[in-house]
């Protein structure tokens, strides 16, 4: 049995010193929880909720953002651990998975994977806000 290999090559230009690939955006979502909360609660009461948590997950995102700045890894993991049980909560799984891989990031002190790894989390918190909404709407 052969074993086919794709390589992609990017084209290199002369004039351009950093390659940038585009990752697709997927969000993982898990409506369920989301749909029990409406479901138990009034509208407003759930809207409330979900403006909270949303608000949570943004100020906690915001301290893993100022711990990467100034690279105090130590202050970045408890927010972390948070960030991705709210997200877990809520269905928001792409959230929980990103901000487990920035955990792994944080503990191997590696600080190029972290900034990847947490311009993902940043992406995806920018696609679950929105397709939360997207879900109170239908």
């Amino acid at each position: 049995m052969k074993n086919k290999h794709q390589t992609l090559v990017p084209t290199v230009d002369a004039d351009i010193d950093v390659i940038t690939l585009r990752c697709p955006d997927r969000l993982q979502f898990d409506a369920i929880p989301l749909q029990r909360l409406f479901a138990a609660k009034s509208e407003s009461e759930a809207e409330a909720i979900v403006c909270r948590v949303l608000e949570d997950l943004a100020l906690r995102l915001d301290v893993l953002q100022k711990g990467l700045a100034s690279q105090n890894l130590a202050m970045m993991l408890k927010p972390c651990r948070k960030i991705r049980l709210i997200a877990e909560q809520i269905g928001l799984t792409e959230i929980a998975i990103t901000a487990d891989h920035v955990q792994i990031c944080l503990r191997q002190a590696d600080l190029t994977a972290l900034a990847a790894t947490m311009a993902r989390l940043e992406r995806g918190f920018d696609a679950a806000v929105s397709e939360v909404w997207n879900f109170r709407q239908t």
